[in-house]
Parts: structure tokens; C-alpha cells; sequence
């Protein structure tokens, strides 16, 4: 895979730079090249952008691999109590058909696509094996529903990438208005031997990862 394909995706994409696609890209590369088990998923992937990526590393280390992504499709649910008044109920909705017209610009095969709230998808969308998540689900609920799916299907040397992690102290310039997406991790590892770290890029990345005991 070649540097302007981060580049102009980074360009397209507004909701992530270059620092967090190539944190996905490191992520993702690592499992499939240590040959870890399982599928690929995004849960959170609103018009695909990010999807295109996992795709294309998927294609270029271990074609075989299945790539599901899951989306409300519908904006995102209001904030709970854990979370900042940043967003409202609805917003970033889109559709399924931008999903698959990204995919057909980028010429790379589709993803199957889940719609529906992450309570009600991944109990049954998942596959039974996971090797590599990005989570970006903003909110507090949204981010422990998608560990708690997640963590008992991950295969050993899995790696989770959850975007919105703010860590102020180790990442002073980390985008901080989603407070719920660190304090779901936080209380989620309380009792798991793996515990969460920072990834750091060059401006307002805010981001962190695990791997799978």
C-alpha cells in the first residue's frame, strides 16, 4: 500500500487525519501479518471512509478476510450522563448507500454493512472470531456496548482501537469532548488484565488501543 493512498484518504476524510489512519494502518497490518485470527470490524463507520482503508490493508495482507462494519445509519443517540452536551440525537446520520458509494469511488470490494443500534447488531452480526476492532462510537453507552461484544470474541494478539480515547495527562492536545469514550474504557478494564494505552499523532488525535491477552 502505497503513502498517497493515506494521504488522499486523510483528505477526504474529515472526521480523522493522517495520524489516525496510519495508527489503523499499524493496527490492522500487525494482526494480519502475525497471522492472528478472526475478522475485521468497524463499528461506528458513518459513510465508510475509514472502511475503505481496512479494506485495502485487508487486501493487501490477507485477502481472505471478512470486513463488517456496523452504523445506526440513523445519527448518532442522544447523551447520556457520561457524556458532554457536544452532539445532539441524530447527528452525522447517513445512509447505507453512501457506505457503498465511497467503496465504489475507491474501487475496493464492499463491506457487510450492519444497520441498526449497536445493542441490537452485534450480538448477531459479529463474527465468531475477531483479530482486529475499531470502535468509534463517541458516547459512553456506545463505546461499552461495543467492548463488551467485542472482548470475548477477540483472538490472542487481537488488537482494539477506540477513537475518542482523551487521556489528558499523556496527551495533552487530544480532542476532549468526548469524555464517555475513555470512562467506558476505564470502568470496562477495571477487572481485565489488558488496560488501555494511548496512541499520540502531531495535533488533536485522540485515540487509544489494546491487545488482546
Amino acid at each position: 500500500m502505497d503513502n498517497h493512498m493515506i494521504l488522499e484518504l486523510a483528505a477526504e476524510n474529515r472526521m480523522g487525519g493522517v495520524d489516525n489512519l496510519v495508527n489503523i494502518y499499524w493496527g490492522l497490518s500487525s494482526v494480519l501479518a502475525a497471522g492472528v485470527d478472526g475478522g475485521v470490524v468497524e463499528i461506528g463507520c458513518y459513510q465508510g471512509r475509514t472502511s475503505v482503508l481496512l479494506r485495502m490493508i485487508i487486501d493487501h495482507f490477507a485477502p481472505g478476510r471478512e470486513l463488517h462494519v456496523f452504523d445506526s445509519f440513523a445519527g448518532l443517540p442522544a447523551p447520556g450522563p457520561n457524556d458532554t452536551d457536544y452532539t445532539v440525537e441524530g447527528q452525522l446520520a447517513t445512509g447505507l448507500d453512501a457506505v457503498r458509494e465511497t467503496f465504489a469511488r475507491w474501487q475496493v470490494a464492499e463491506p457487510i454493512i450492519h444497520a441498526g443500534w449497536f445493542e441490537e447488531t452485534l450480538a448477531v452480526g459479529l463474527p465468531e472470531r475477531l483479530c482486529f476492532a475499531y470502535i468509534d462510537g463517541d458516547l459512553y453507552d456506545s463505546v461499552w456496548t461495543s467492548l463488551e461484544a467485542v472482548y470475548g470474541r477477540l483472538s490472542p494478539g487481537a488488537v482494539v482501537i477506540v477513537d475518542d480515547y482523551c487521556d489528558p495527562e499523556k496527551s495533552p492536545r487530544a480532542f476532549p469532548h468526548f469524555p464517555g469514550a475513555k470512562k467506558a474504557c476505564t470502568e470496562f478494564f477495571a477487572d481485565k488484565p489488558e488496560k488501555m494505552s494511548v496512541l499520540v499523532g502531531s495535533g488533536n488525535l485522540a485515540a487509544g488501543y489494546f491487545r488482546k491477552n
